[in-house]
């Protein structure tokens, strides 16, 4: 539960004053240990009422309470009135907040006691006000075959699958994806969980407004393509959408086979962190399950890897799990389940609703202090509504009717536009915050003007673009030698563009495993990039990753271009 914990003021309202014997907690997060919640005076009352304030805030708009637990995590447990008595009270504090609770889970505990006593871990999540639900995005990685969409149409429709993929059809976007049964390109699909953790989709025939409205939390699923001639679409995914999470499904009965070590690594070499599900557990005996799962534990643990395989059998399981992933990035949880007979697939439904934020509301509020960027991912024609974008705003707050640039063009202009209307999650919506993912319609602004990897910024934002950029870099992979001239496809956030090597620093060529910093120019036309920037670039087998350390910025004048090199920039 945790080590004891100094006493320090948290910084509660009264918190002193009311209660001069609690310990608070000298970490923040939104987990909150209670002995007892029994007949609170009113004044005590309100200092709860305030303190869980805290906890949701800083879970944004999630928390846990333990109840039964002291502050400094000693296990006590409560006898069945005091624990009654405790969650009543619990219920009345989540009332006087908006939100409502929900029982994850209870355990007996060995106490000196002769009347058994229990602890009771509760969630309590906030009823969605003006469109505030959690939203938390995972990609959905795994080799062909594995029963990705099948598994994505299971859960956001709500019906089984009948062996023969048609759960899957809903999520095709193109006639051939129908035909192959293969997905080539990157589709969105909703699954929410209201204010009680009970699952919200499209089963009992709701629309995706409906879903949204009411949903507290909803997990947005990022359906990647899995075979190696989409690589590249995989790869957009993961580095322009910002997925919180990837879930690698893996099919039992062909275990790690295709691209799944290549996606495997890809999470990795991206950071970000990931959970596995095995499908497919129909199909195959106990023991080709079971050898399986063996095989991912062994590549987990591996010195690369240097994860810990959690397997989970059980709802404990599922709530261990989802607490400790998102604590410790090393901990890797473990489904086995099937779209078919629907076996553990409750259990994913309870880890992906208790799946907490990575980041807290504090990171959250210092990146909506910044000026405006919105990354362009995808862009459509839409009848009646004009030029749409779609992309994900990495920083600051995006209004309608808000007047943005977006570039750089080919030749590194920026053009004025006005965002006319916002869509997020298929339901209109006023305001965007950092982090989250839209469309917006721009209009009668002209299409052709657009492409992917473009940037929208707040016009007093003065944005550096570039064409010759310095990153660090470590070959994962090259046949012969990396060397000067060698073209590559560079994945940098939303751009995805070839460059060629200018110069390596200090060599004269890379082998496999080798670390440098590398000059790069782009071939077509400059692009947005920022110092820190991560960075992966491909070229058939060749592969490597990085992050960009410098930039030859090319300052951008109302007249046209003019390139300049200030002091701290690329020397050459």
């Amino acid at each position: 539960m945790g080590a004891p914990e100094e006493q320090v003021n948290c910084g509660f309202p009264f918190c002193a004053e009311a209660h001069p014997e609690h310990i608070c907690k000298a970490e923040d997060g939104n987990i909150e240990y209670k002995l007892k919640l029994v007949n609170p005076s009113q004044y005590r009352f309100e200092h709860l009422v305030t303190q869980m304030k805290w906890r949701l805030q800083e879970g944004r708009g999630e928390a846990v309470y333990q109840i039964g637990v002291e502050d400094n995590g000693l296990l006590v447990g409560l006898s069945e009135e005091e624990m009654r008595a405790s969650l009543k009270t619990l219920r009345r504090m989540a009332e006087k907040v908006g939100a409502d609770i929900t029982v994850l889970r209870e355990r007996e505990v060995d106490y000196d006691s002769d009347v058994p006593r229990k602890i009771t871990e509760v969630l309590v999540r906030k009823v969605p006000d003006n469109q505030q639900f959690l939203d938390l995005r995972v990609a959905v990685l795994g080799n062909v075959d594995s029963g990705k969409s099948t598994l994505l149409g299971v859960l956001t429709q709500g019906e089984l699958d009948n062996g023969r993929g048609r759960a899957r059809l809903n999520l095709f976007r193109h006639l051939h994806e129908i035909q192959s049964g293969r997905t080539s390109s990157i589709s969105f699909e909703i699954l929410g969980f209201n204010s009680k953790g009970e699952v919200v989709n499209y089963s009992d025939s709701r629309t995706a407004e409906e879903i949204c409205e009411s949903s507290s939390k909803m997990i947005t699923f990022i359906d990647l393509a899995g075979h190696h001639k989409y690589l590249k679409t995989t790869i957009f995914g993961l580095t322009s959408y910002c997925p919180d999470f990837a879930m690698l499904v893996v099919s039992a009965n062909t275990g790690i086979a295709g691209t799944t070590r290549e996606h495997l690594g890809l999470a990795m070499a991206l950071k970000v962190p990931f959970f596995i599900v095995i499908s497919k557990v129909d199909l195959c005996s106990k023991a080709t399950v079971e050898r399986t799962v063996k095989q991912l534990e062994r590549i987990l643990k591996q010195p690369g890897c240097n994860k810990l395989p959690l397997l989970v059998n059980s709802d404990d399981d599922a709530v261990t799990a989802a607490q400790q992933f998102a604590q410790s990035p090393n901990i890797t949880p473990i489904f086995t389940l099937s779209s078919v007979s629907g076996e553990n697939l409750d259990l994913l439904k309870v880890f992906l609703n208790i799946l907490p934020p990575l980041t807290n509301s504090k990171e959250q509020e210092e990146l909506m202090q910044q000026l405006t960027e919105f990354q362009v991912d995808e862009i459509y024609t839409v009848p009646e509504v004009g030029t749409v974008v779609g992309g994900t705003l990495s920083s600051g707050i995006c209004r309608e009717g808000e007047n943005l640039v977006v570039g750089p063009t080919d030749d590194g202009k920026f053009l004025r536009l006005k965002v006319c209307s916002i869509q997020r999650n298929r339901s209109a919506c006023r305001v965007l915050r950092a982090g989250q993912a839209a469309t917006l319609a721009l209009g009668p602004f002209d299409r052709s003007l657009l492409r992917k990897g473009m940037v929208m910024v707040s016009p007093e934002m003065n944005p550096t673009i570039c064409s010759v950029f310095e990153a660090e870099i470590v070959l994962l992979f090259h046949a012969t030698t990396f060397r000067k001239g060698f073209q590559v496809t560079v994945h940098v956030g939303n751009v995805r563009q070839t460059a060629v090597v200018e110069k390596i620093h200090g060599k004269d060529k890379l082998r496999t495993g080798e670390k440098a910093v590398v000059r790069f120019r782009f071939i077509k036309h400059p692009e947005y990039l920022k110092i820190g920037a991560k960075l992966l670039f491909r070229e058939g087998v060749t592969k490597g990753i990085g992050h960009v350390t410098d930039l030859q910025a090319i300052i951008t004048k109302e007249n046209g271009l003019e390139e300049s090199l200030g002091p701290g920039q690329l020397s050459f």
